[in-house]
């Protein structure tokens, strides 16, 4: 199926523009988590949103979700890691499914932008984002493992399963992985090889031989989730339509800069609507 708007991203960016794209019957392709955006569930106060006074983090983003529930707005709890811009749609990659849109809004928060040294050369020759896709390739290998969540424990395991050792290093703490085959070390700093990765090096110093290196993070830095995306550090670089350097794919919210503010991010993500909407009105009239 050919979707209007894929949206990646839960947070008040993505959900202004999925309810206002929603309203106007569109068929959206929503990727996120369904307990929506962290940092808004962490804020214990929240002061500087018109119309709600002082209000928890929490009690906002249930407030978010009531509304999604509201117009039947779901969202899929799939990390994209690949965005293709074709001629006139993009293909996106989501735990081994491909799918495919006309337009795409990119709301994925502040993602570093270049992760480990050496890990965007290394993407595909031993350099993974997804465990489902990529694990069956390092059966009884070494590998390393990133865990940025919680949620990601369940992909540990698995590649624990699959691979003879698991180097593990975690970006919370709390850490529930205790399968024998995993050893936890310390940050990585980073990636080494020839044609595909050969080892780690870690933030001590300490060097580790692995064939593979799995990042588990929330989200894919936006330069190395769309090929040729023009960015300024982390931050997405858009004009006052939200736009990008690729017609038809759009950012709005943290992802674009500062202020790292809620209010800022409804707003952004209500004008990316508003002109995905003027998008596809242009291009139907095209094809007509």
């Amino acid at each position: 199926m050919l979707y209007d708007i894929a949206i990646i991203g839960t947070g008040p960016a993505a959900l202004s523009a999925a309810l206002t794209l929603k309203l106007h019957e569109k068929e959206i392709l929503w990727f996120g988590s369904a307990s929506y955006s962290d940092k808004v569930e962490k804020s214990e106060k929240i002061a500087n949103y018109p119309g709600l006074g002082l209000i928890k983090g929490s009690d906002l983003n249930e407030k978010f979700r009531e509304h999604a529930k509201a117009l039947d707005l779901t969202s899929i709890d799939k990390k994209v890691t690949n965005i293709l811009p074709m001629q006139d749609q993009f293909s996106l990659l989501a735990e081994n499914e491909m799918y495919e849109a006309k337009t795409v809004l990119l709301a994925t928060g502040v993602v570093p932008a270049k992760g480990y040294v050496n890990e965007a050369e290394y993407l595909g020759r031993g350099v993974s984002y997804c465990a489902t896709c990529d694990g069956f390739l390092y059966k009884g290998k070494t590998i390393a493992v990133f865990c940025g969540s919680e949620r990601y424990e369940h992909e540990v395991e698995y590649l624990a399963e699959i691979a003879d050792k698991v180097y593990l290093s975690c970006g919370y703490k709390n850490v529930g992985i205790t399968h024998p085959k995993v050893e936890r070390i310390d940050p990585i700093k980073e990636v080494k090889g020839g044609m595909k990765v050969t080892g780690i090096v870690l933030a001590n110093g300490t060097e580790i031989a692995v064939d593979g290196l799995f990042c588990l993070r929330n989200a894919v830095a936006p330069s190395t989730l769309v090929p040729g995306l023009a960015v300024e550090g982390a931050h997405i670089i858009v004009n006052r339509q939200q736009e990008t350097n690729y017609p038809g794919l759009y950012a709005a919210g943290d992802c674009t800069g500062r202020p790292y503010q809620i209010a800022k991010a409804v707003g952004e993500g209500n004008v990316a609507a508003h002109s995905i909407l003027e998008y596809l009105s242009a291009r139907k009239k095209e094809q007509e």
